[in-house]
């Protein structure tokens, strides 16, 4: 059956962010290849399967090669547009990487797999997007700018929609609106969506998290407003810090113009496979039984929430999880009201931590926190905090104001040598083995040379 035209668009998430949001991304192929099929078959949109977190926890937590994962996952769902998140300069690591790099893991995640790449900036920089999407177009795949969605003093509906104005002229086919801590309140994103709707040529995507327990109310008013394409998990993988039900969006638009036109047999059987799957992962399941309304003040996104639980964990300091979380608003008031999205969100959250278990506000800053004060990120929606700026450029670290990759050499030759000497990659033979495994390290390079051993 032909969908009709103003068909609303689905993206499933439960392979990524499903996945990392409630089982710390733990969630192994062999877990997903038996039911690809099936997701292939619902009539989705796309798919995210990558990115994010995933690439990470392949190679720390689960000894499985990222650019394999991507390669099985296109060839298990040929017919549904596998997506990716992709962190701007930063890629899927926790620094900003030169050019050289940025475009080389482009090229390579086309060719291998990917078919639409969300591209966000932490601070909503947009100086930071423009290399990843002058990249994407040039592969020949679909570039969706994102804008980081939070709320502050500084960040007004002027401040979004010449934000995303700028993403559009940089070249992006769609808007997401990336709702990651489901802050977005019903009529708020009525009137965002609709006024992009206005501002804009391009569609407009909406990703809400369900944390606060607003996402499913903001997606319906979103919908009414014009949204083109919404995310949802199916619903055994949905709710708490995850997103609204596959199952619920299907049901609320049936039968009317906006019906996605999903195959609701194939949702019953995927729902009931990730039902029985989610009980083996149970161990890396959350507190977070329902609603989390502290998540309005805090902003804490749902993947973080469970990653800063750990972390008291490790101390022994679980019981001061809500001491953290009330520090949280103040440390991101004093770094310029950035959003809590990674990198910034672990950056801001274990800063946070430092300063409640060391009874001291600031007695310590880590290295990325002074980085993310100096502009190593790039530019904060507010001014940060003076006395701070002032501290950690004591030493005579400069202030960044220009493009950070711009300060950045090309990495890929020097990368190469060194990976070569700290492990040579014999055993992946061809030229796309070579090409992995340089990305791999590029990325995470620690990580990836104790995986590179143990392969």
């Amino acid at each position: 059956m032909t969908k009709p035209p103003t068909a609303l668009g689905v993206t499933e998430v439960v392979l990524r962010d499903g996945n990392q949001s409630l089982l710390a991304t733990r969630l192994k192929l062999d877990d997903i290849l038996p039911i690809a099929s099936d997701l292939d078959d619902i009539g989705y949109s796309s798919i995210e399967s990558w990115g994010g977190a995933t690439f990470d926890a392949c190679i720390r937590f689960l000894n499985e090669d990222p650019w394999d994962r991507l390669r099985e996952l296109k060839k298990a769902m040929p017919k549904t547009p596998q997506q990716m998140l992709l962190r701007g300069q930063n890629l899927l690591g926790y620094r900003h990487y030169a050019d050289d790099v940025v475009e080389k893991f482009i090229s390579h995640a086309a060719a291998n797999g990917i078919d639409i790449f969300r591209v966000f900036d932490a601070l909503n920089d947009t100086r930071n997007l423009k290399t990843s999407i002058l990249a994407i177009r040039r592969c020949g795949k679909h570039a969706q700018g994102t804008i980081a969605y939070t709320t502050s003093p500084v960040h007004t509906m002027q401040l979004w929609l010449d934000t995303a104005r700028r993403i559009e002229d940089s070249g992006a086919h769609s808007l997401c609106i990336k709702d990651m801590a489901g802050l977005l309140t019903p009529y708020a994103g009525f009137e965002l969506v609709s006024k992009l709707k206005e501002a804009l040529d391009i569609p407009i995507h909406l990703h809400c998290h369900a944390t606060t327990g607003l996402s499913t109310a903001t997606i319906i008013k979103c919908i009414e407003a014009g949204v083109d394409n919404v995310d949802t998990s199916i619903s055994s993988m949905s709710m708490k810090s995850s997103h609204t039900a596959t199952e619920t969006v299907a049901s609320m638009l049936e039968g009317t113009t906006k019906d996605p036109g999903l195959d609701w047999k194939k949702l019953e059987t995927v729902a009931t496979y990730f039902r029985k799957v989610r009980t083996k992962y149970a161990e890396y399941e959350g507190s977070l039984r329902g609603v989390d309304a502290r998540i309005l003040s805090s902003q804490i996104p749902g993947g973080m929430l469970t990653n800063m639980e750990s972390q008291l964990r490790q101390q022994g300091a679980e019981y001061r999880l809500d001491e953290v979380l009330a520090e949280v608003p103040k440390v991101r008031e004093d770094f310029g009201f950035a959003p809590l999205v990674t990198p910034t969100s672990q950056i801001i959250g274990s800063q946070a931590i430092l300063n409640v278990l060391t009874g001291q506000r600031y007695k310590i800053i880590s290295r990325e926190a002074a980085g993310l004060l100096r502009g190593e990120y790039g530019t904060t929606p507010a001014p940060v905090n003076r006395h701070l700026l002032e501290r950690v450029t004591a030493n005579g670290d400069a202030i960044i104001d220009n493009r950070p990759a711009d300060q950045l050499k090309p990495e890929i030759s020097k990368l190469s040598a060194e990976l070569f000497a700290k492990s040579p990659t014999g055993e992946k033979k061809g030229k796309t083995g070579i090409i992995d495994d340089l990305l791999t390290y590029a990325l995470l390079p620690q990580s990836a040379v104790e995986y590179f051993k143990s392969r």
